[in-house]
């Protein structure tokens, strides 16, 4: 990539265990794993899944939330999940990932049309947990 333009690099979700969180983002979002096997043999602090070539969503122990000091008053606020990330699809691929969380009996919710979003109004969208809690809003803008 050589657009420097500001993006999103990664986003931590915070869960309690990063191998089992990293086999439900390959198999349920289709992300691709990466230092999985690197963090088992305790070669890597956390594992990562791959959202798309420019963001990783790092899967941080929850176990690691009280030693974060890398700010002033990080540690008070570690291990708090965020409101939601919001992951943008084509309309194929949203309906091929809602299609396989509700095969694997991932509960979703219904359907919201027009949610404004980074690229304005968004035709359908819907919600859904991993197994640790953490929300995300998928959609689509075609």
């Amino acid at each position: 990539m050589t657009d420097n333009s500001t993006r999103i690099d990664h986003v931590v979700l915070w869960v309690r265990d990063p191998v089992a969180s990293a086999d439900f983002y390959q198999e349920t979002l289709g992300m691709e794993p990466v230092r999985v096997t690197d963090y088992a043999a305790g070669e890597a602090p956390f594992p990562s899944v791959r959202l798309n070539d420019e963001t990783v969503f790092d899967l941080m122990p929850l176990a690691a939330a009280e030693r974060m000091n890398m700010v002033p008053g990080a540690a008070e606020s570690a291990g708090h999940p965020v409101n939601h990330v919001c992951l943008a699809l084509p309309a194929d691929d949203f309906e091929t990932l809602r299609a396989r969380l509700e095969e694997q009996s991932v509960p979703v919710s219904g359907f919201s049309r027009d949610s404004f979003g980074a690229r304005g109004p968004a035709r359908r969208s819907f919600y859904f947990r991993d197994p640790d809690g953490n929300v995300f809003e998928a959609r689509h803008y075609d």
